[in-house]
């Protein structure tokens, strides 16, 4: 079975071909071990945030374990959202990579980009519609992934009775 890049490349011309491989000679070496790095500490640092407002509504605001969850992970959305309105999000994410891809920040920063860029086709069409395109398919993986992991844990239970 023939990859999808394989199939394009028999398309192309001799001359383009050519091209191609010459181009991707010429191309600079990616620094994955740095990128890597900047994901590691950018990511880090979102979930440090993260942990030091949730120690902040249990010691401050009398919160507990359980119930902290919930306003930090409304913090941490209202924050990127702010920045990502900003355009620093765009910013922060191009020094990080995929540091920033957190889970909540993450999600938050691609509806509301989302949201943004889709505003001037109108508040159903454009912005509603464009952000739950996102969101769908999000919560299918979500969901499927939750069933697997769901009957794994059943089958795994069972074995040890």
């Amino acid at each position: 079975m023939a990859t999808m890049a394989a199939q394009k490349k028999k398309k192309l011309t001799p001359v383009q071909q050519e091209y191609q491989v010459l181009a991707k000679k010429k191309e600079p070496p990616r620094p994955v071990a740095k990128n890597c790095l900047l994901a590691f500490v950018s990511g880090g640092a979102i979930c440090l945030i993260g942990q030091l407002f949730m120690e902040m509504f249990i010691h401050w605001f009398g919160f507990t374990e359980k119930t902290a969850g919930s306003p930090t992970v409304a913090v941490l959305i209202f924050i990127s959202v702010v920045l990502t309105s900003m355009g620093v999000y765009d910013k922060i994410a191009q020094w990080a990579g995929a540091g920033t891809a957190v889970p909540v920040t993450g999600f938050a920063n691609s509806m509301c980009s989302a949201a943004i860029e889709h505003r001037s086709e109108g508040l159903v069409l454009g912005t509603g519609g464009n952000m739950f395109k996102l969101a769908g398919s999000v919560i299918v993986f979500g969901t499927v992934a939750a069933f697997i992991i769901g009957i794994i844990h059943m089958l795994l239970d069972w074995g040890g009775r």
